[in-house]
């Protein structure tokens, strides 16, 4: 792997002038404005007989602007500028017209177009020439790169209590303020590439060069992210490089009037089950578009780096489908891995470990590929973390399948704990996957119906809300303190938000009720919520403390069955949680030299029981217990 990558990387040396200069090719492809004023286009399209250019400033004629042939199916235009002003002024409409091989003229957007808008009473995006006569100018500089990652994994258009699409603004002024009290030091966004179909959260990605203008303009989104790095939060993109979306109206489908400009053809190029489009990841061209897409995020925008979507459906010909991973090396080397796609990650991590090694990149993978998160001197991928994707897999399978009696507290910690060596990973309790229609948060799943009537402080707490407040609290607690080196949590999960996540929809009438947030639940005094919020912000908070996530691994003194304890250490921090339904303990004896309580989800404001006495300090005595020489009776 490792010399396939060389090799590739000393071809991008010899004939492209090195990394730097292959992946700043989002700065001539495309449509450019020149210094002089003139418009500089490059377009990549092998299987097309002309290329032309047209759009407002020439009266939509197909003909008058014809592109140059260049070798390797590009095609290069040079429009002078009239008396030092744009020939082709900001906001106006444009399309390359490519005269296909059976001689039709198609209509398309460039792949690398920065702005496309859709008009209400219009179904495909327009391709709007972005060039303002002043762009946002950041003010502040990107926060240092972390060591301990909170992330709050976030979508910009349902981030209000409103049912409409939420725009960039809201988000910087509403939002952000919001995520940095709750002691979260990075943000994930999801659907910023465009994406014509709004209830593909983003996943169908149409012009992946473009941020999504459902939202507002890109300098609305560049002061977005200037005001978090204000707020020392680093910025993440929910990159897709996995799949594109098959719309060639408005997308990168069939660009030059073939199947196989930017894919594979035929059956290979195809999904199967994201009905999709895949990239032939071993073609030169399709190399400089997705590398110099990655640099344009950073360099345009200053995202502080990238979480890769699908990264399995990358990594393997089968895509994962219909595919179970044992964790036998066979399922990892063999004919059935894509070692192209695989070398296309070796080259980005490496191109951004090499330009901005401030940056941080995140591995979707659920197979477990070994070596992912390794360097790519190594042999590895690459990344920084991967994503632990199989704890919020069994949190969900104890709670559906298990009483509580029956929760096996070795199982769990083995899951908590289960990851490769030396391989940074990414905790979480639950995702946006398991905010989807069709499946239920962990609140949902706890306390279901009882949260329409029964989150009410003025009514009796029922023991479906108080157990699933308390359990709530204890979950994301272990899975934040045992689980890996980082934490994600979905927007709004943090406080326990009911119902499920739909987009609209022709399925549900094309309504917002389930398309937003509703973060006005944790300001009402009168509702439960404000106290898994409380707990969650001092979860946060307790770790910016201690740093129990760039801390080595746990020490779990204690799993046990009968009792239904969990007791570990991490960053000096003694971590004690009784899952037992109806049991409580005195005098329980765990190992510890010093003991004073920290953060209690029995606590008061947490919603709790309050039955713990905050003031009183515990000190060891020399008794032997679990393999320590000292403990103490809690």
């Amino acid at each position: 792997r490792y010399s396939l990558f060389y090799n590739r990387l000393k071809n991008i040396e010899e004939s492209e002038g090195g990394l730097d200069k292959f992946t700043k090719s989002y700065k001539t492809f495309g449509v450019n404005q020149l210094a002089d004023g003139g418009i500089y286009c490059k377009e990549w399209a092998p299987g097309a007989q002309a290329v032309f250019l047209a759009g407002d400033f020439n009266g939509w004629n197909p003909s008058s602007h014809p592109y140059k042939k260049l070798e390797y199916g590009k095609w290069e235009l040079f429009i002078p500028s009239e008396d030092g002003c744009s020939p082709v002024p900001h906001g106006s409409k444009l399309k390359v017209v490519i005269r296909a091989q059976n001689g039709a003229l198609l209509y398309r957007i460039s792949p690398w177009a920065r702005y496309v808008v859709r008009d209400e009473d219009k179904v495909n995006y327009d391709w709007v020439h972005w060039n303002p006569p002043q762009s946002y100018i950041h003010k502040n500089p990107s926060p240092k790169r972390l060591k301990s990652l909170r992330i709050y994994e976030s979508h910009v258009g349902i981030a209000s209590p409103e049912g409409k699409v939420a725009s960039y603004k809201n988000f910087t002024y509403n939002v952000l303020p919001r995520i940095k009290d709750l002691g979260y030091n990075c943000v994930q966004l999801m659907a910023i590439m465009e994406h014509a179909y709004y209830a593909s959260f983003g996943y169908q990605v149409t012009s992946f060069f473009a941020a999504s203008s459902r939202y507002g303009t890109p300098d609305d989104l560049k002061e977005m992210i200037d005001v978090a790095h204000s707020m020392g939060i680093t910025v993440l993109l929910d990159v897709v490089h996995s799949h594109a979306s098959k719309n060639s109206e408005d997308g990168l489908n069939q660009f030059d009037g073939t199947d196989s400009c930017f894919f594979h053809s035929g059956y290979k190029g195809n999904h199967q089950l994201w009905d999709s489009r895949l990239f032939d990841y071993a073609n030169w061209e399709v190399l400089r578009f997705l590398l110099s897409n990655l640099r344009m995020w950073i360099e345009d925008y200053r995202f502080d780096g990238f979480r890769f979507d699908g990264v399995t459906s990358m990594l393997y010909h089968h895509h994962g489908i219909g595919t179970g991973f044992s964790g036998d090396y066979n399922e990892y080397f063999g004919l059935h891995v894509d070692e192209d796609a695989l070398c296309y990650l070796m080259l980005a991590n490496h191109m951004i470990n090499t330009l901005h090694p401030e940056c941080i990149t995140i591995a979707e993978d659920v197979s477990g590929m070994p070596a992912l998160c390794r360097p790519v001197a190594e042999g590895g991928g690459g990344f920084d973390y991967r994503l632990a994707m199989a704890i919020p897999d069994k949190w969900i399978q104890i709670i559906k399948e298990l009483k509580d009696e029956d929760w096996n507290m070795g199982n769990i910690v083995h899951t908590l704990t289960n990851r490769r060596c030396e391989e940074k990973y990414i905790a979480y309790a639950e995702s946006h996957d398991q905010a989807l229609v069709g499946d239920k948060t962990l609140a949902f799943r706890l306390m279901d119906a009882e949260m329409y009537t029964n989150m009410s402080v003025l009514m009796p707490l029922t023991p479906v809300i108080d157990r699933g407040i308390q359990l709530h609290k204890m979950i994301r607690l272990i899975t934040h303190a045992l689980g890996g080196e980082s934490y994600l949590n979905f927007m709004g999960n943090e406080f326990g938000h009911p119902e499920w996540l739909d987009f609209p929809r022709i399925g549900n009438n094309e309504s917002y009720h389930y398309a937003r947030r509703q973060f006005n639940l944790t300001e009402d005094d009168l509702l439960r919520y404000k106290f898994l919020n409380a707990f969650d912000r001092d979860m946060n908070k307790l770790e910016e403390r201690f740093g129990w996530l760039a801390s080595p691994q746990a020490y779990v003194s204690e799993k046990h069955e009968s009792n239904k304890v969990i007791a570990f250490e991490r960053a000096g921090l003694i971590f004690i949680f009784n899952f037992h339904p109806y049991q409580s303990y005195v005098d329980y004896r765990v190992v510890a030299f010093k003991y004073k309580i920290l953060l209690d989800s029995d606590a008061g404001e947490y919603g709790g029981h309050q039955r713990l006495d905050h003031s009183t300090e515990y000190f060891s005595e020399e008794y032997p217990h679990n393999y320590r020489p000292n403990s103490i009776m809690v």
